[in-house]
């Protein structure tokens, strides 16, 4: 069962405008990585579950982190039918992501008030996940669309949340032209987390990242 709010959730992503994601089929690995997240000041996490038994690594990341970091929130990304959903959500999913618009997660997941964040490429997909009651709209592939893309959707509809995944770099030119253009927030996986990371276990470097990528963000709203 989640443990936050889809409005606590939805919050945090603005307050914070960083979600970090990342998969890895080690425990110990994930543990290491999470709570070098946390320490570098991030409160929210998206286990993109891409792997088999992905789902017992996610059971046991949750367990840890009620435990010993209380403040983080714990999602789950590259969910892609109602079953998953569900079974992620009763292993105590805050959040779910999903790589494209489904209504079938949309209705399991409003079903337990738990937030969920389509993956959509056009105003008519984010208008229809807004009406399926979407609060922070995915924009995937990032990359492909861009900052103005974000600036085309905010003008006939300034209401809108967006979260671009994929195309976001940790560096000041990229989060100024995306956060100038108008997103709520942004994911970030392999650029934030990198392989070289993971490879020679340098969390402390991964602290550092998050801490920087936060004061930036911190930075161009203020």
């Amino acid at each position: 069962m989640a443990q936050f709010t889809r409005i606590q959730v939805a919050e945090t992503m603005k307050k914070t405008g960083l979600v970090p994601l990342f998969y890895n089929n080690d425990i110990t690995i994930s543990k290491e990585i999470l709570k070098a997240c946390y320490k570098g000041g991030a409160r929210l996490l998206e286990f993109t579950a891409r792997g088999d038994f992905a789902h017992e690594i996610f059971s046991d990341l949750v367990k840890y982190a009620n435990k010993e970091l209380p403040e983080m929130i714990i999602g789950v990304g590259s969910v892609t039918d109602a079953g998953a959903a569900s079974l992620y959500m009763q292993l105590g999913a805050n959040f779910i992501v999903t790589p494209v618009f489904r209504e079938d997660i949309a209705l399991v997941c409003n079903r337990r008030k738990v937030l969920w964040s389509p993956g959509c490429g056009s105003l008519t997909e984010i208008a229809r996940a807004e009406e399926m009651g979407c609060e922070i709209v995915k924009l995937f592939p990032g990359g492909i669309y861009g900052p103005n893309f974000v600036k085309g959707i905010k003008g006939p509809q300034p209401w809108t949340s967006i979260m671009p995944t994929g195309g976001v770099s940790p560096t000041k030119e990229s989060l100024t032209e995306w956060f100038s253009a108008g997103v709520t927030c942004v994911g970030m996986g392999s650029k934030l987390i990198t392989k070289d990371i993971i490879t020679h276990k340098n969390y402390k470097q991964l602290e550092i990242n998050i801490k920087n990528v936060l004061n930036i963000i911190e930075n161009i709203r203020t």
